[in-house]
């Protein structure tokens, strides 16, 4: 040890000698040492806090003595150790080997660390400055090891002026005391010790740390095992920092690859805090390795050839101290998260700081795109694991997968990486039902519902089979995982629910309805109708058996949904609205033998459905889609009762069934009311006909009263039955009995079986009351109208008609017996009766005879009334009046007639008798002659003078004075009674109602007119005579007699007069022929029509104003008087009607020099400020020339503006842009027109004006703008300014010429913009990309690309979508973009494609060009195709390095794997000759898998090899270049190279002992333990059989070589053919074996082992020729045994290690076959 420390304390002296020339020459570096230092340790981190993380890195890159667990502890202490008066002590100790003298050389420099160049062999520390950290928090770091006892000051040394490395000795036995006292005495102290005293700022954020240390800080780490913190402080109470220690243990590997190892390693973590930390914790982990691809290489490193990814995926919560859980580790934690359930390490290059790792790294890119594949392969790895693990296990290791997105795109994109590859994999677990677990790709795995889930646990534990589960066209996701805990994970994997048509099928093809209880089947009903609108409606689902209904035999059976759903409104399933029916309705329905063609669900399936959860939902279902009626018995009778028409049995037994049911109180008394109405219920009549339509119901005409009255059923036609035979008899339904006494009383009340007089008639006669009754009848009928009419509301009208009419009643005529219908008949008093008689001599009154019917007849009185007999003589009157217009109705009354109706009038009055019935019952007959005709009195006139006027202009109907006489003039009274108009007495209305016709109605005189206008006066309605009027030529006007609608009344005062003096066309009333009165019936004329108002003559006005204008026939005249009455009626403030003022603004009255007429409003008065604009416009202006309006019409100017003509050019705006008129040749047009055009436009923006389309599409379609590229159309324009400076000059594109317009063209912005000139920078990419072919200058082009680029420019056609290649300062050529790639680095395009690269463009432009015109960045998939096509019409030999370069692109694009196999005829060959690659055929060349048979071919003509690289690169391995060649279509040479064997000729060899050279105990023990292998499923018998084929072999051998031939066929139909030594060859058909002689003694060792190959493979083939995919197991043992001449003890532990066993049947027939 003193020796030891003594080389330590001499080397130490020696560097500060050497180096820092302490003692020696002063060393002019010094000084830059010192700043390089402070300045790297100053900026290196952004965090106290990561001096930890370099310590950690540090032991870990440390060697560990082996035997050794390495260990990492922390202690701090709030002793000063020291003595440098540091507030706190930080010591670290690990048990490492401990510093060597280059590490402590390395320390005590920059940037020389002594790990550089060995990231291979596991270091993971690379800056050379990890150890100086420490400086940030102390500035006197001490190193105690191996010897080294020294310190570091970050003060400058006052020997050489350089801090931080220049190494102190320390020789302080106080200080190791200290040391040792903290650590514990009793142990001694590891290797390396450092003592860091802290800077007092520091105390704080060290302690923190230390409290803070992840419990996962070791999980990527190889060599560090355990790791502690812990503070050492005399008083527990005064600690500040969280003890932890953590220890790691790692289990065998469990699984090992070529390129990955797979174990589990366990975290376990103790603290002095409690429940913080998790205590242990496993952790999946998955290390794979992959080769580091050139492009993603980096110089720092450059000397690693693969990266080494490790996944940890923890079982359960992951350890945790804190919130913060690191996502990547590069071997330790960052600070990056990742929201991953599993952890990445990588050799990541982190940021300096280690917080995160530099995303833009390619060197970290291409770790990035390896993780994807690293995880796909992990997690089928951890999901297959778990194939004999119960199911519950699976769900778990699903929760790897990062279903979260990342807060990082880069981790997204790895994210959606695996998502994407996923789908292609098979590691969802699927539900089979059977002991085979199944895994299959997401896109064929779907999700059930949970709810069937739940049915399909319960079918399988009442014995439903569901083993064909997997066969229904779709996976199903194990249940396990078919869980709403799992939908984001599922949703990750983009499994979606299984077809709807799925259900239907695992429905059919199980017992799944029929099969389970009552209560599973609801459930099964209830899942369908909760997901029916969603899932079913539109499924096989209706057209599988499933609905449960009960038979007609009473078993239940199975409807299918859709034949029981299909029509519109029908019910073919019911079920009982209510539990207590639900037999009763199915125990009649099979009694009636489901004769409606319906049937019931079931009662257990109706019992469930009404304890059912979701009845609800259930009953909704069955309703509305299995059209399942929930019915009533009510309901059921009801409908049941249309199919019995045709079954007097049903029928019958229906009549029981309501009754029953009545009395079980199924039903009630008004539903059976209802039921037993006539059109409803089904009935047997005395002919045993079934009958539904009756009007009433007879009881048994045997002993009725109904059969003496009315005969036997005359109403039979009316649908009155009468009950047959089969109601009388008993019936017994279910144990009860009916009685024919029940069901008879049942029927009478409620069918209403009666007998009179409970009989209710028919709207029908009664045939026998045609002829005279019998007294006794007479009061049968009457007693029966008594019941009816205190039963009835009303009795029916035939029914009533035949009483009336019927000749049965019996009177008393004159004195006379006869019988009248009762109609007819009188029962009045005998003295009114007598004076009726004598005073009417035209009419007898028929009396009824009470003589013979007795005082009886009257308790009948109102019966009689009811049926027509009158009693008052009212009646009688009105009874003589009747036959009086009866006669008159048959022949016209006579003169005679008529006196004798008016002296009879005259009569009554004079015995003061009522006369009222008598008028009334004649005053509305037509019984009176007059001028008309026969008219009633009322409408009838006694002609007086009063109605002489009125006859000029009406029909009046006078009485006929000439016919009836003078006398007549006598009954003037009695006519007024009647009705009869005698005074005119304002008759205005009767006068009105016999107008004469129009036609007659014309130049009336004043009289007449002024007649009809008080008849218009005093009516209510005058329309009929305005109607007659309208137009008669009937009013005399100064134009002569003229329709009322021509006319118009003009009072002399008017002040509107002069408005119809513009024209002189106006009929007005002539004044001196009606008079002044006809002046104040103003309204009366105006209702016929007259226009009497201002408002009238304005309306007349604008009519013939609009007829002038439309025939064009208002003239200069008229236009010039309207104008002056305009003036006029302004000036005396008269209002105009809307409508005039309408029409003269709107209407088209006034003349322009275009030669049309315009209205007002669309007119123009020309003055001096029109002129500019004139030249470029073509406008209205009114035509002031002498022909037409001459200068007299600027005039009226002010009645014009009045009018809405434009007259001053600010308001004219409009008609400039709608009349714009460009012409021809754009040279005309003057800036001058130009700023006029642009001032139009600026007032209508001035005043919000919306901009015509028709002017734009004019500005728009004529090229009248200068530009520096000559006129354009606005839109083809381009206004400069100054913002275009830093990007473009105005010669560059179509700019407006500043030079033509001047400057002042810039303010005119905004309009030049309106009319299309593209005035923002932002939107001239278009047109400026529109001239980029106009130009050859580079500089230009680029700086036209570069103004595309920065307003994002898109280009729109083909045109746009070049890019010009420069071939000098002003030339070069526009090409096509398919033509184009950016980049291409392995410089295998140049011939092909135009590498943009090359030709100096700056890269924001070379982005541009691959942003905008989606320029490839690289060569693509078909560039790359297209090239191999062109090397293979060339025939030219490729280099090595275009080869390999080319199929590194094809190994690293194997997605499109498919274009390559597509287009790739031809594949490399190496040419033996000249060395380089040629291209052959691909069905040419072949993969040699099989060295032997190369060795053979390789001595042919031609090379037929495929090509590999050599050496491989690390991006192109031979195992790489062998897949692809394999999906390529290449055959290895062992498929395609058949093997020829030739007879052998037998007399060569020499028969030897089979046993002596085959049969061996040990190679039957080695064939029987090899066939009891379980794969090869052998049985017993099997096995022998196999064997017994060696047993049964004749053994030969020769001196002389065997052969065999191989040969290759190839496309041209060349064959190429070698031979092969073979040494052994089995004849199967004659079971002989053929060998070469072979002495092992003076063999060789190649001679034993080819000869042990050639016995292994042909023994195996024999044996196994049933299971060839064993021979090569079986061929290789059998090699083995041959090596040690199946010596049983070497076979015996051959078995052994190869798991191999013998069982007792085959021990015994081994030693039976060996007994001997």
């Amino acid at each position: 040890m003193a020796s030891t420390t003594t080389a330590a304390r001499e080397h130490v002296e020696e560097i500060r000698k050497t180096k820092f020339s302490i003692g020696g020459d002063p060393n002019p570096l010094t000084e830059d040492l010192h700043q390089a230092v402070k300045n790297l340790s100053a900026e290196l981190y952004a965090k106290d806090v990561h001096f930890f993380m370099e310590l950690i890195q540090n032991a870990e890159d440390n060697e560990y003595p082996e035997g050794v667990d390495p260990s990492l502890e922390f202690v701090i202490t709030s002793k000063d150790i020291t003595n440098t008066g540091a507030p706190a002590t930080l010591l670290v100790f690990n048990n490492e080997k401990g510093f060597s003298p280059e590490n402590i050389a390395s320390i005590c420099g920059v940037g020389r660390s002594t790990k550089k160049g060995l990231r291979k062999r596991g270091y993971i520390g690379e800056k050379g400055i990890g150890f100086k950290s420490v400086f940030l928090i102390t500035s006197q770091p001490y190193i105690f090891s191996n010897g080294y006892q020294i310190r570091f000051n970050e003060r400058p040394c006052q020997h050489c002026n350089v801090g931080y490395i220049v190494p102190e000795w320390v020789d302080d036995d106080q200080l190791l005391s200290a040391i040792e006292s903290v650590y514990g005495s009793s142990t001694a102290l590891p290797t390396t010790t450092l003592v860091l005293p802290l800077k007092p700022e520091k105390v704080k954020p060290v302690k923190d740390q230390l409290s803070s240390v992840h419990p996962e800080v070791l999980l990527f780490l190889s060599k560090i095992k355990h790791l502690s913190v812990k503070e050492d402080n005399e008083d527990p109470n005064l600690k500040t920092v969280s003890t932890i220690s953590i220890s790691s243990e790692k289990n065998l590997v469990i699984s090992k690859s070529m390129d990955a190892d797979s174990y589990m390693l366990y975290l376990t973590a103790d603290d002095d805090i409690g429940d913080e930390v998790d205590r242990e914790c496993g952790y999946h982990m998955w290390k794979q390795r992959f080769p580091v691809k050139e492009e993603n290489k980096v110089d720092v490193r450059m000397e690693v050839e693969e990266w080494v990814i490790t996944l940890a995926f923890p079982i359960g919560e992951r350890l945790k101290r804190g919130s913060s859980l690191p996502g990547i580790y590069s071997f330790l934690p960052t600070e990056t998260i990742t929201n991953f359930p599993f952890i990445i390490q990588a050799d990541f290059l982190l940021a300096s700081s280690r917080e995160n790792i530099l995303w833009d790294n390619k060197w970290n890119q291409g770790i990035l795109n390896c993780i994807p594949i690293a995880f796909l392969q992990a997690f089928t790895h951890l999901v297959m694991s778990t194939v004999d693990a119960p199911d519950f296990n699976l769900p778990n290791k699903f929760w790897f997968l990062p279903v979260n997105e990342s807060s990082h795109p880069k981790l997204n994109h790895v994210r959606d990486t695996i998502k994407a590859q996923l789908k292609n994999k098979s590691i969802v677990p699927c539900e089979s039902y059977t002991e085979q677990k199944l895994f299959r790709k997401p896109t064929e795995v779907g999700r059930l519902k949970p709810e069937f889930w739940s049915i399909l646990t319960k079918a399988r534990n009442q014995g439903v089979s569901f083993n064909h589960i997997s066969s229904h066209d779709a996976h199903l996701l194990s249940s396990s995982l078919d869980d709403v805990e799992y939908n984001v994970i599922l949703d990750f994997l983009g499994i979606k629910p299984v077809d709807p048509e799925w259900y239907a099928k695992c429905i059919a093809g199980s017992d799944l309805v029929m099969g389970v209880s009552e209560d599973v089947y609801l459930q099964l009903l209830v899942f369908i109708a909760e997901f029916w609108g969603s899932l079913f409606q539109k499924t096989n689902i209706k057209n599988i058996p499933i609905i449960k209904y009960v038979g007609m035999d009473g078993k239940v059976d199975l409807f299918k949904i859709n034949s029981v759903s299909q029509g519109s409104g029908t019910n073919k399933l019911l079920a009982a609205d209510s539990d207590h029916i639900i037999s009763w309705l199915i125990n009649w329905n099979t009694e009636f033998r489901c004769s409606t063609g319906k049937f019931f669900l079931p009662k257990p399936t109706q019992e469930a459905i009404g304890s059912c959860s979701n009845k609800q939902t259930l009953v909704k279902w069955l309703k509305d889609e299995v059209k399942v009626k929930f019915i009533s018995v009510y309901e059921y009778a009801e409908h049941l009762s249309h199919f019995l028409h045709s079954d007097r049995k049903l029928a019958v037994t229906y009549a029981h069934f309501l009754y029953r049911s009545l009395q079980k109180k199924h039903l009630m008394k008004y539903e059976v009311e209802n039921l037993c109405s006539s059109s409803n219920m089904p009935i047997v009549n005395n002919y045993g006909e079934v009958t539904v339509n009756r009007s009433g119901v007879l009881v048994p005409s045997n002993g009725s009263k109904w059969v003496e009255l009315i005969g036997l059923n005359p109403w039979k036609q009316h649908n009155y039955v009468e009950l047959g035979e089969d109601y009388m008899r008993s019936k017994s339904y279910f144990g009860i009995v009916t009685s024919s006494e029940e069901l008879l009383s049942f029927l009478r009340e409620y069918v209403g079986a009666s007998d009179i007089p409970h009989l209710s008639p028919p709207n029908a006669a009664i045939p026998t009351l045609s002829s005279p009754l019998t007294k006794t009848n007479t009061f049968l009928l009457l007693n029966w109208l008594h019941h009816l009419r205190t039963n009835w509301d009303r009795l029916p009208e035939r029914f009533l008609s035949s009483i009336k009419h019927g000749s049965w009643l019996k009177i008393s005529l004159s004195g006379s017996p006869n019988h009248r219908p009762p109609s007819e008949s009188f029962m009045l008093d005998s003295s009114i009766g007598h004076l009726l008689q004598n005073g009417s001599v035209l009419v007898d009154i028929p009396l009824l005879d009470v003589e013979f019917y007795g005082d009886e007849i009257k308790q009948y009185e109102e019966e009689l009334r009811i049926i027509g007999v009158r009693f008052r003589d009212k009646d009688a009157c009105e009874f003589i009046g009747e036959r009086l217009m009866s006669l008159a109705s048959s022949s016209m009354l006579t003169r005679d007639n008529v006196l004798s109706i008016l002296k009879f009038i005259r009569y009554l009055g004079a015995h003061y008798l009522s006369q009222e019935n008598f008028i009334d019952s004649i005053r509305e007959e037509e019984w009176l002659r007059t001028s008309r005709g026969y008219m009633t009195p009322s409408n009838s006139i006694l002609f007086s003078q009063e109605w002489n006027a009125a006859s000029q202009i009406s029909d009046i109907p006078f009485i006929d004075q000439d016919y009836y006489g003078k006398e007549l003039l006598s009954f003037e009274k009695e006519l007024k009674m009647l009705g009869v108009s005698v005074e005119f007495n304002q008759s205005y209305q009767f006068v009105l109602d016999n107008l004469k016709s129009s036609s007659s109605l014309f130049w009336l005189s004043s009289d007449a007119v002024i007649l009809i206008l008080r008849c218009i006066q005093n009516v209510r309605s005058s329309d009929k005579v305005v109607q007659a009027l309208k137009n008669q030529k009937c009013l005399k006007t100064n134009l002569g007699y003229r329709c009322p609608s021509e006319c118009f009344l003009l009072n002399p005062d008017s002040e509107w007069g002069c408005l119809l003096q513009v024209f002189g066309s106006f009929p007005v009333l002539d004044r001196s022929f009606y008079g002044n009165s006809i002046f104040s019936m103003a309204n009366e004329l105006k209702k016929l029509g007259v226009m009497v108002e201002f408002e009238d003559a304005s309306k007349a006005f604008t009519r013939t104003f609009k007829q002038q204008v439309s025939s064009s026939s208002i003239r200069k005249e008229n236009v010039l008087s309207f104008l002056s009455a305009y003036r006029k009626l302004k000036t005396m403030k008269v209002k105009f009607p809307s409508e005039l003022k309408k029409c003269i603004r709107q209407e088209k009255w006034l003349r322009t020099r275009l030669g049309d007429y315009r209205s007002p409003n669309e007119c123009i008065l020309f003055g001096l400020e029109w002129e500019p604009i004139s030249p470029i416009s073509l406008l209205p202006f009114i035509d002031d020339s002498d022909h037409f309006y001459g200068k007299g019409i600027h005039d009226y100017r002010i009645e014009l503006k009045r009018l809405g003509v434009i007259t001053d050019f600010k308001d004219g705006a409009k008609f400039v842009v709608d009349g714009l008129f460009l012409p021809q040749d754009s040279s005309n047009i003057t800036s001058v027109n130009v700023y006029a055009l642009l001032d139009s436009v600026k007032k209508l923006k001035e005043i919000n004006a919306d901009i015509p389309d028709v002017f734009l599409k004019k500005v728009s379609q004529k090229n009248w703008l200068r530009t520096h590229f000559g006129y354009k159309r606005p839109n083809e324009c381009l206004l400069f300014c100054s913002k275009w400076d830093q990007y473009l000059k105005p010669n560059v594109g179509p700019f407006i010429d500043e030079g033509f317009y001047g400057s002042t063209i810039r303010s005119y912005s905004d309009e030049l913009k309106v009319v299309g000139v593209v005035t923002n920078i932002n939107e001239g990419c278009k047109l400026i990309a529109g001239y980029l072919n106009s130009h050859s200058n580079f500089d230009t082009i680029c700086r036209i690309y570069h103004y595309l680029s920065e307003f994002n420019w898109q280009p729109v056609d083909e045109v746009s979508r070049k890019i010009w290649i420069p071939l000098g300062v002003d030339k070069g050529e526009w090409v096509s973009l398919k033509d184009c790639v950016l980049y291409d680095e392995k410089n295998l395009f140049g011939e092909q494609l135009k590498v943009l690269e090359k030709f100096e463009y700056p890269k924001d432009i070379l982005n541009f060009f691959a942003r905008v015109f989606d320029v490839k960045f690289h060569p693509s998939v078909d560039d790359y195709c297209k090239l191999w096509t062109t090397w293979e019409s060339s025939k030219r030999q490729i280099t090595h390095v275009e080869c390999c370069a080319f199929w590194e692109f094809v190994v690293w694009n194997s997605e499109t794997e498919d274009t390559f196999i597509k287009n790739l005829s031809k594949l490399p060959v190496l040419d033996p000759t000249s060395g380089g690659i040629i291209l052959c055929d691909k069905c040419d060349v072949f993969i040699g898998d099989d060295l032997f048979l190369m060795d053979l071919f390789r001595s042919s003509s031609r090379p037929i090899f495929v090509w590999y690289p050599q050496p491989c690169p690390k991006g192109l391995t031979r195992t790489m270049l062998v897949d692809i060649y394999i999906k390529l279509g290449v055959r290895t040479l062992s498929e395609s190279a058949p093997k020829t064997v030739s007879d052998v000729d037998i007399s060569g060899f020499e028969a030897v002992d089979s046993r002596e050279k085959i049969t061996k105990r040990g190679l039957f023990k080695l064939f029987l333990g090899f066939l009891a292998d379980p794969r090869l499923k052998l049985e017993v018998k099997k096995r022998h059989e196999a064997v017994s084929r060696l047993l049964a072999l004749e053994a030969f051998e020769t001196l002389n070589p065997m052969t065999v031939g191989y040969r290759l066929s190839l496309s041209s139909g060349d064959v190429i053919e070698v031979e092969a030594k073979q040494m052994i060859r089995w004849d199967k058909q004659n079971s002989k074996l053929f060998m070469q002689k072979l002495e092992r003694s003076n063999a060789c060792y190649k001679d034993v082992i080819e000869y042990g190959s050639h016995f292994g493979k042909v023994i195996a083939e024999g044996v196994l020729w049933e299971n060839e995919e064993f021979v090569g197991e079986l061929s290789e043992l059998i090699r083995l045994g041959f090596l040690v001449e199946f010596d049983e003890e070497a076979v015996d532990f051959l078995m052994k290690i190869k798991n191999l066993q013998i069982f007792l049947e085959d021990q015994n027939y081994l030693s039976s076959t060996f007994s001997s």
